[in-house]
């Protein structure tokens, strides 16, 4: 039996996993990759490729770039390439019918959430954020909607303590691959049957934005420990210290929730343990900070060059 071909649409870290899975099997055949178009990066805004076309031109695969993916060549060229089914992993543009009714075996998605939860743009985030006990992936067969289509197969992981938005990307991208190619051969013989999604229970992931990773103080001290590992490594988690003539912008990049009171916002102690500052409930103890322009400095590094005053004040807001 010949290989399955397969077009692989990503351009995300998260889809490089898959597809490096994929063109793995024998029973598989990679014959074309698509991704985002390079991008300008770092100051001097050089094209920088995509982590998948990298990814596609260490195993030599054709990439194709469009600007966008309802351009008509584009899906001429497609339509040539006689796929048998088509892969997607955080690709970032919506797919046009023309595109999902191409391939005889439809489009199959690889979601880093346990659908109907968390459709949309930023599920490992929101996931962690909310305090979730786990996450996990979901296969999907894709239709004209936002992650609305029907399940294929399901991967559950819990969310560890120690896991930030990092750790659970590099374990949702492994997992999401194991899965796509375990679920692969049983949907083009039949033997999985696409289950519809509840109706019930979805929720929206909205994508991160930089002021996301300011701090409410006058939150609980277990939401702002949630919040800050969602959003460690982008955007970061960040408040303001009260001073003079301007507040100072810290990056705070590790704290723990721990039982003590005070005033939303206002150091109640700061030594080489940690600076504890207190929350809507209970506190939260600052374990490693940055100031704007600094470095990354554990907390008895920090106050052995910026000694910060019980009762100073860390602000929700400027």
């Amino acid at each position: 039996m010949p290989p399955l071909r397969i077009i692989f649409m990503g351009t995300a870290e998260l889809s490089c996993a898959s597809l490096e899975k994929l063109c793995g099997e024998k029973s598989f055949q990679v014959i074309a990759v698509v991704t985002q178009p390079d991008k300008p990066k770092g100051r001097e805004l050089k094209l920088t490729p995509s982590p998948v076309k990298v990814l596609a031109e260490k195993f030599s695969l054709p990439v194709l770039q469009p600007l966008k993916a309802r351009d008509e060549n584009f899906i001429s060229e497609l339509r040539a390439l006689t796929p048998d089914l088509l892969v997607v992993v955080a690709y970032g543009q919506i797919l046009p019918p023309a595109i999902l009714e191409l391939p005889p075996l439809g489009c199959l998605n690889v979601h880093t959430s346990l659908l109907p939860k968390y459709r949309g743009a930023a599920p490992i985030q929101w996931a962690i954020a909310d305090g979730n006990a786990e996450t996990g992936v979901t296969i999907m067969q894709m239709d004209a909607g936002l992650d609305t289509g029907p399940v294929l197969s399901i991967r559950r992981t819990p969310i560890l303590p120690t896991d930030d938005s990092q750790s659970l990307h590099d374990r949702l991208a492994q997992l999401g691959a194991e899965l796509l190619v375990e679920t692969i051969p049983g949907y083009v013989a039949g033997k999985i049957v696409p289950q519809p999604q509840p109706t019930e229970g979805s929720t929206y992931a909205a994508k991160i934005k930089k002021e996301d990773g300011q701090i409410d103080w006058h939150s609980p001290a277990e939401k702002i420990w949630q919040r800050l590992r969602a959003f460690t490594p982008w955007p970061g988690a960040f408040t303001f210290l009260q001073a003079e003539p301007k507040p100072l912008l810290l990056k705070i990049w590790k704290l723990e929730p721990v039982e003590q009171s005070g005033r939303a916002g206002e150091v109640l102690s700061a030594d080489k343990t940690g600076i504890v500052v207190g929350c809507e409930k209970n506190a939260v103890r600052i374990l490693e900070l940055q100031r704007e322009g600094g470095k990354r400095l554990s907390v008895e590094q920090y106050l052995a060059g910026h000694p910060m005053k019980i009762g100073a004040m860390f602000l929700s807001r400027v």
